[in-house]
């Protein structure tokens, strides 16, 4: 049976940013924590060795694949910084036309720092990745 790699897990999530080697992406983590936590409502909590997540959600694919997620997320990595939303949230494309200097992948948003974005306009991303996943996966 497959095994998720990214659970949640009782690491510190201030420990893993202090140990971020950039002091510019490290301040930049504590701000996004702020922005996530003020956002959400939830505790971060470390999903694997890298991923500062917020809220969790379970799925279950029509394959009968399944697991639990964090609702949200990012990830100061070395190259830019990760940010997790939900993939096939159908606003997100719209939000992204304002949003400032990024990439895309599935269901990340990469920048390099938070002065090239707009704050609201992730805080908007955040909202509505949270309130699809809820809607898409509601309690059981």
């Amino acid at each position: 049976m497959y095994e998720l790699k990214t659970k949640e897990t009782d690491n510190s999530v201030i420990e893993f940013i202090e140990a971020v080697e950039s002091p510019k992406k490290r301040e930049d983590a504590y701000k996004l924590l702020d922005i996530f936590t003020e956002t959400t409502g939830f505790e971060a909590k470390m999903w694997g060795p890298s991923i500062i997540g917020f809220g969790t959600y379970h799925y279950k694919y029509e394959s009968g694949h399944e697991g639990v997620a964090p609702l949200v997320g990012f990830s100061p990595r070395k190259a830019k910084i990760s940010l997790y939303f939900a993939p096939g949230e159908t606003k997100r494309e719209q939000l992204l036309k304002n949003f400032g200097k990024h990439t895309t992948g599935k269901a990340c948003v990469y920048i390099n720092k938070i002065a090239d974005i707009d704050v609201n306009v992730l805080k908007e991303l955040i909202i509505e990745s949270v309130k699809f996943l809820q809607e898409t996966y509601p309690e059981n």
